[in-house]
């Protein structure tokens, strides 16, 4: 615990058994209270490196459900364990786990209801290894957004993200895609409900046993990211109604 917050880790994973354990070795367990994993219906053994690991909290999906519909079963899982802070991290290893004590603090002292480790700040990105197309696409994708939904963020697109218990309450997002686009979903849900997102700086790290969505993917996610940004827009002018929110 934090300042008396429980705190959970979800792990949405898929075929992650080459770097769960680098990840789960790093987690601050002098904080953090519960850990746990969705496998998407793995083909490789990430579900036996976790429960040699020892994580208790393993969820298997008898179908590949998708990125987000991975999170959906993370999220609801760390609500049943009655986790006050739940702070989504990627078992890839692209994104350190020693930021959360960091990112969890600013929600156990009410500084913010959600932290984002961002890639953007401080460079991260680019020094990590980060494509350049995809860095250029990461930035135009954010401005476009910032404009539209109306806020500052240095990054839309982190999978690295805390979260008040209160906030994941308060949104939809059972709703929401089970693709790569539920992410942005969810951050447009979280300020349509009007709270607010702080950032720290975060290394990444590209390397082979990464996961990364290849170029046609990334298109898709970024049309997805396009008509997100409009919908929220278009349902704050009350110019149209969406599920969503």
């Amino acid at each position: 615990m934090l300042n008396g917050k429980k705190i959970a880790i979800v792990l949405p994973a898929y075929k992650a058994a080459l770097t769960i354990e680098r990840t789960y070795r790093e987690i601050p367990f002098d904080i953090v209270d519960e850990v746990v994993l969705v496998d998407d219906n793995s083909p490789d053994n990430t579900v036996e490196v976790a429960k040699k690991l020892g994580i208790k909290h393993i969820i298997v999906h008898e179908r590949n459900k998708g990125y987000g519909g991975n999170q959906k079963s993370c999220y609801k899982k760390a609500l049943e364990l009655g986790a006050d802070i739940v702070i989504m991290l990627h078992p890839d290893y692209q994104y350190t786990p020693t930021l959360i004590h960091s990112m969890a603090g600013m929600i156990a002292y009410d500084v913010y209801p959600v932290c984002f480790a961002s890639r953007i700040l401080g460079n991260g990105a680019l020094k990590g290894g980060m494509p350049l197309y995809k860095y250029v696409f990461n930035r135009c994708l954010t401005l476009f957004e910032n404009i539209l939904i109306g806020q500052k963020l240095s990054e839309y697109h982190t999978g690295y993200r805390a979260f008040h218990a209160d906030v994941i309450r308060a949104i939809n997002f059972t709703h929401n895609s089970d693709d790569f686009v539920f992410d942005n979903e969810m951050i447009s849900q979280v300020f349509m409900k009007g709270f607010q997102i702080g950032e720290v700086t975060c290394p990444t790290k590209y390397f082979k046993e990464a996961s990364s969505i290849n170029f046609s993917r990334s298109m898709k996610y970024g049309m997805g990211v396009l008509r997100v940004s409009l919908t929220h827009r278009l349902h704050k002018w009350a110019l149209m109604k969406s599920k969503l929110y």
